[in-house]
């Protein structure tokens, strides 16, 4: 599936995998699996299996046939280096990112390991940035996984922010995107967390991008910081990885 979105920092999304397991504290209110098991069991929609991981080959040209260039965030309802997906399938993903150079495809992961396995094997054109969620100081070697990948740009996505990022090292990224969490339960973002951030960034060189303050709904508590909106983008034009 790729269509448009209301994700604040991409244009589009592609789905060649959808659903997705578990694997760190960020993704206890996952609004992917929420959204998905809606319609589990109903025969004939495309989320009939619910947020169970499911490969559609048949979306993978896709791209290829939007006209348009656009920023696309792929497998928004999945992760494309979840264990299950076979490496096959992810080059698959890769060779079409190559192909559809009139793009730029955002990927998204928080299996760091594998990732990191499989780097070395795909192909990565300067249209293909390349990010790690990390929501609390637990999983910042997530970043150190993603300092190795040869992406053109490479980007942290601190949402939902959990926790302070303590010993977060942003050499090399490019890139990092923060905000709170969003939907019934949602766990609060304190403000201290996201200064940090941003001011780390801004010392540091890196694009600083603050999607929201979360809430019962995404877009409740606002996106303003300090007086003013974080809309800030990696510079791309000349396509090469610092």
């Amino acid at each position: 599936m790729a269509d448009g979105t209301a994700i604040e920092w991409t244009e589009a999304t592609w789905n060649p995998v959808t659903g997705c397991s578990k694997v760190s504290p960020g993704c206890a209110h996952c609004y992917a699996e929420t959204f998905a098991e809606r319609w589990r069991g109903i025969p004939g929609h495309p989320y009939e299996q619910g947020f169970d991981l499911k490969l559609w080959p048949s979306r993978l040209d896709q791209p290829l046939r939007w006209t348009r260039p656009r920023m696309i965030f792929v497998n928004s309802m999945s992760d494309l280096f979840h264990e299950d997906i076979p490496v096959e399938f992810i080059a698959s993903v890769f060779d079409v990112m190559a192909r559809a150079d009139h793009h730029t495809f955002q990927v998204l992961t928080k299996r760091h390991k594998r990732l990191a396995e499989l780097a070395c094997d795909l192909r990565w054109p300067d249209n293909v940035w390349m990010g790690a969620s990390i929501e609390n100081r637990r999983f910042v070697d997530r970043a150190d996984a993603l300092r190795g990948v040869p992406a053109a740009v490479r980007f942290i996505s601190a949402e939902p922010l959990l926790g302070r990022l303590e010993g977060l090292d942003l050499t090399g990224i490019d890139w990092l995107i923060a905000g709170g969490e969003s939907g019934p339960g949602h766990r609060r973002v304190k403000p201290e967390w996201i200064r940090e951030l941003r001011d780390r960034c801004q010392s540091e060189g890196v694009a600083f991008f603050f999607k929201q303050w979360g809430g019962v709904r995404s877009k409740t508590g606002g996106r303003v910081l300090d007086g003013r909106t974080w809309d800030e983008m990696p510079a791309t034009a000349a396509g090469v990885a610092r």
